[in-house]
């Protein structure tokens, strides 16, 4: 196999992972608006407007899902949802911690839940070719 042959597979297999990733994002954050309840009652109570974070996080979700499918936009796409499925963790510990109103899902498997943000990160990444561009050096003189 030649190296031009590998890179054209690895190619596709990014491009066929980002449209997948687009996919589940963008149907996912509109599952925030069509079924907003399940969203909501994830949300800490020390958290203010829950309506409005659901609805903020579901258009954020349909926005980075769109992003990764255009090129002039993506690293900023990927660096969004990033820094989305970061905002969300708090909701996620949440209801590993305090279970999942109205839902009947076993703690094991919720507290389960909580690596995949890792994951989801890592595949937003890799789908998106996305590198952090924070630098110490160049940031701060470090």
């Amino acid at each position: 196999m030649s190296p031009s042959h590998s890179s054209q597979r690895s190619g596709r297999l990014r491009s066929y992972s980002r449209s997948a990733l687009a996919l589940f994002f963008v149907l996912a954050g509109a599952n925030h608006f069509r079924s907003p309840e399940v969203y909501i009652s994830m949300i800490p109570q020390w958290l203010p407007a829950p309506v409005l974070l659901n609805q903020i996080s579901g258009a954020a979700e349909i926005a980075g899902g769109c992003g990764l499918l255009f090129p002039q936009v993506r690293k900023h796409a990927a660096t969004g949802l990033i820094l989305l499925l970061i905002a969300v963790f708090p909701a996620n510990l949440h209801v590993a911690i305090h279970g999942w109103d109205g839902m009947e899902i076993p703690r094991w498997i919720l507290i389960l839940r909580l690596p995949f943000q890792l994951l989801f990160m890592a595949w937003v990444a890799y789908a998106a070719d996305w590198k952090p561009s924070f630098s110490l050096k160049r940031n701060f003189g470090f």
